[in-house]
C-alpha cells in the first residue's frame, strides 16, 4: 500500500491556529462509517450522536513543559531540546537542536540548576540524555520548560492549561492530545447526564505519533513506542458497555491506539488492566477490536493518523470527508475543529 494514497492538497490559511479558539467552539464534522454521510455541526452537537449506556474513552494524560534552552558548556553556543520519553534514573530520550553540534559527550547547561550529557545517538536523530540537577527534577522543569506547542502556533500561550484537556492527571506527554481540548467541564456533565459513561486510559504521547513517513510503503513504517495505562476500573466499564451493546467512543488517536492495544493483548475475552508500551500502527486493513467510533481532529496527508481513521471508516470515505472540510475551511491540527466518525 503506498503512502501517496494519503495524501491530499491542504491550503497553509487552514494550518495557521490563531488566534486560539475557546474550548467547545470548534465546528463538528460527522462521517457515518457505513453509508459516507457527511454532516456539519457545532461542537457541543456531539450530544446528539452520544446514546445512553456507550462509553466515552479519554486520555487523561499531561502535557510536561518538555521544551528547553540552554547553551553548549564548551562552546556557549546556543542549545535546545525537546523531551520525548522518560527512560528512568534521570534518563530521557530527546530532539536537540543544533543536532549536528551536540554529539554523544557535549554537555548543555540550563542555568545553575540542571545540565544533560548526550550519552547517545539515536537512528532518526533523537539524543538520550542524562540529567543532573539540584533539588526536584520536576520543579526544575515546571520553572525552567515550556510548554511543546507545534511550531505552527504563532501565538503566545499565556495559560499553559489551554494546552491541557479540562482531565488531564498524569504527567508525561510531549503534546496534548488533541481531540479532548474540545471538552468543556460543563460539557462532560451534560454528557454525564445523558447517560454515557465516562473512562479513562493513559497514553504519554511522543512525537512519533505525528512523525511524517518516510516510506514509500504503509507497511515498512515502525512507530516509535508510547507508555499506556488502562486501569482496571476502565477495563470493567468497557466489559459492562460491550455485554450490555453500547458503544465504545474513542477520543482520540491516541485514546484509539490504546484500546486497540489491549484488545490484542486480551485477545478476544475480557479486558483487564493493562499497562506497557505500545508502537501498535493501525492503518486500513486492520480489524478494530474494541473501538466502535472515534472523536478526532483533522490530519496532516500522508500521515499515521489519517491511516488510522481510514482504517475505521474506510479510505474513500475519509478522503471525501477531508475534501469537503477543506472546502468548507475547516481548521486542521492541534487547534482545530473536530470529526466524529460513528
Amino acid at each position: 500500500m503506498n503512502v501517496d494514497m494519503y495524501d491530499f492538497e491542504l491550503p497553509e490559511e487552514l494550518i495557521a491556529q490563531t488566534p486560539l479558539p475557546e474550548r467547545s467552539a470548534s465546528r463538528l464534522l460527522t462521517l457515518n462509517k457505513e453509508t459516507g454521510e457527511i454532516r456539519h455541526h457545532v461542537f457541543p452537537d456531539i450530544l446528539d450522536y452520544l446514546h445512553p449506556g456507550d462509553t466515552l474513552v479519554l486520555n487523561d494524560t499531561r502535557v510536561i513543559p518538555a521544551r528547553l534552552f540552554g547553551v553548549k558548556q564548551d562552546t556557549g553556543a546556543k542549545a535546545e531540546v525537546l523531551l520525548l520519553k522518560n527512560l528512568g534514573e534521570d534518563r530521557w530520550e530527546a530532539l536537540v537542536k543544533p543536532g549536528k553540534k551536540l554529539k554523544t559527550g557535549a554537555v548543555i547547561v540550563f542555568g545553575d540548576e540542571l545540565r544533560a550529557t548526550v550519552e547517545s545517538e539515536a537512528d532518526m536523530g533523537e539524543r538520550v540524555l542524562r540529567f543532573s540537577y539540584k533539588g526536584i527534577f520536576n520543579e526544575i522543569l515546571d520553572r525552567l520548560g515550556q510548554m511543546p506547542l507545534p511550531p505552527y502556533i504563532k501565538e503566545k500561550l499565556d495559560d499553559r492549561e489551554r494546552y491541557q484537556t479540562v482531565y488531564s492527571k498524569h504527567e508525561g506527554s510531549a503534546a496534548a492530545p488533541t481531540a479532548g481540548l474540545h471538552f468543556t467541564e460543563e460539557l462532560l456533565e451534560q454528557v454525564r447526564a445523558k447517560g454515557v459513561n465516562i473512562a479513562f486510559v493513559t497514553l504519554h504521547v511522543g512525537l512519533g505519533t505525528f512523525r511524517p513517513m518516510a516510506v514509500e510503503r504503509v507497511e515498512d513504517h515502525v512507530m516509535h513506542e508510547e507508555y499506556y495505562v488502562l486501569p482496571q476500573e476502565t477495563a470493567d466499564i468497557i466489559n459492562q458497555t460491550k455485554a450490555k451493546g453500547g458503544r465504545v467512543i474513542a477520543v482520540g488517536t491516541t485514546s484509539a491506539r490504546t484500546l486497540e492495544t489491549v484488545a490484542q493483548a486480551c485477545k478476544g475475552g475480557p479486558i483487564v488492566r493493562s499497562s506497557g508500551w505500545t508502537g501498535i500502527f493501525i492503518y486500513p486493513g486492520y480489524e478494530f477490536g474494541l473501538v466502535d467510533a472515534m472523536l478526532t481532529n483533522f490530519h496532516l496527508p500522508k500521515s499515521t493518523l489519517v491511516m488510522l481513521v481510514s482504517a475505521l471508516a474506510g479510505r474513500d470515505h475519509i478522503m471525501a470527508a477531508y475534501k469537503e472540510a477543506i472546502a468548507m475551511k475547516y481548521r486542521f491540527f492541534s487547534f482545530g475543529d473536530a470529526m466524529f466518525i460513528y
